[in-house]
């Protein structure tokens, strides 16, 4: 990301930033930092992580109305926040509103035609057709990049737990079946498009 688009010295907003994970890591460079999150709760435990950091600030808002102004960020990110190809249209005519020229967006899915983790989530949520996602990404003038990672837990029971978090039961079960060890491999798309 920091390569497609650098965030140093520039405002960055975080859409979908859950817990806040991330936001440390951008306001170390930024110059200001919004993370907006729709659950209260995630909301809550976002501020706590970043109370003492000056230049961030968490929004509760959606990626449909997000709650900053016009032309207001220059660098977006959202990560599985629910930009998963079609349906996301309202949330990408904010990302228009918000992002000035210059700017740059960036959203991070899952891939699900390549890897291990790929496959699991291919038969877990066979609604999300691959193909589709790719073209509508590819329709909307969005590049991508293709990125291999992977997953390595400390004990297979924390390997299991995260399975079970992101798969329906029936198909993570499944995969804890076929799988041995504590490592999986990991494809994911980052989309990118400037403004």
């Amino acid at each position: 990301m920091q390569e497609l688009g650098d965030w140093s010295g520039r405002a960055m907003l975080d859409v979908g930033c859950g817990t806040g994970f991330h936001l440390p890591l951008w306001a170390e460079s930024a110059a200001h930092v919004t993370g907006v999150e729709p659950h209260p709760p995630l909301v809550s435990l976002a501020r706590r992580r970043t109370r003492r950091l000056r230049n961030v600030t968490v929004r509760k808002g959606m990626a449909e109305s997000l709650p900053v102004p016009d032309a207001s960020v220059d660098v977006v990110h959202a990560r599985w926040a629910y930009f998963f190809g079609p349906g996301s249209e309202p949330g990408l005519r904010e990302l228009d509103r918000v992002v000035r020229r210059g700017g740059t967006a960036f959203v991070i899915d899952n891939d699900a035609t390549r890897s291990t983790f790929g496959g699991w989530f291919r038969r877990g949520y066979p609604e999300v057709d691959p193909d589709a996602v790719e073209r509508f990404w590819s329709t909307h003038g969005w590049s991508r990049r293709e990125i291999d990672m992977g997953w390595s837990f400390a004990t297979r029971a924390d390997l299991e737990a995260v399975v079970r978090i992101e798969l329906p039961p029936e198909a993570a079960e499944e995969a804890l079946a076929s799988h041995t060890g504590t490592e999986v491999d990991y494809a994911v798309n980052l989309w990118w498009r400037r403004f």
